[in-house]
């Protein structure tokens, strides 16, 4: 199942250094922060802005080029995360066939706002990077509730300061927590 996202901005994580590009999920509140090289944060910045360079940039030239040959971008796909590492696909049409291409995920979101093609994220990603403040319908020990609020109120100051990979340590340590409750709670059962 894949989820319907939107590039809600780009912005530098101040702890890394690093730009992010941070996607949204509006129907269950959740984002996904991923790590993009200073040239995609800035192809996807501009498109963002509607601002448009004195010459193309790349991924201008790839939307000038694909509709120069009458091939359309149905959608991208954020479709793994391996060892810190996003893949993505574009499934582009022509002439009522359809082909996936494999990209980098900067690229094919940089790509697919020009294209105004939509943006997706298959839910097994969602559900190991993104990042949301949902702590209901766990059953908790006073102890294990305490520390996943403040685990959450850390979260929360992180991504307000733009500290990405500080949040999203802390999402893997919630996720952890939240892992053992659940199965402790199959074992009890």
């Amino acid at each position: 199942m894949v989820v319907a996202v939107e590039v809600e901005r780009v912005t530098l994580d101040t702890s890394s250094n690093r730009f992010v590009v941070i996607l949204k999920d509006s129907t269950y509140k959740r984002w996904l922060p991923i790590v993009v090289g200073p040239a995609e944060a800035q192809a996807i910045a501009l498109q963002l802005e509607k601002i448009a360079p004195p010459r193309p940039m790349t991924h201008d030239l790839m939307k000038e080029l694909l509709e120069s040959i009458a091939v359309g971008v149905a959608r991208v796909v954020v479709t793994d995360l391996k060892e810190n590492t996003y893949y993505a696909i574009i499934d582009v049409r022509q002439n009522g066939s359809q082909h996936q291409v494999d990209a980098r995920p900067s690229d094919a979101i940089a790509l697919a706002l020009r294209m105004k093609a939509p943006i997706f994220v298959e839910e097994d990603v969602m559900k190991k990077a993104s990042i949301s403040d949902d702590l209901e319908d766990l059953d908790l020990e006073e102890n294990q509730e305490e520390e996943l609020l403040n685990l959450n109120q850390e979260l929360q100051k992180a991504v307000r300061e733009e500290r990405y990979e500080d949040a999203a340590r802390i999402r893997d340590h919630i996720n952890e927590i939240k892992e053992k409750i659940d199965n402790s709670t199959k074992t009890n059962s």
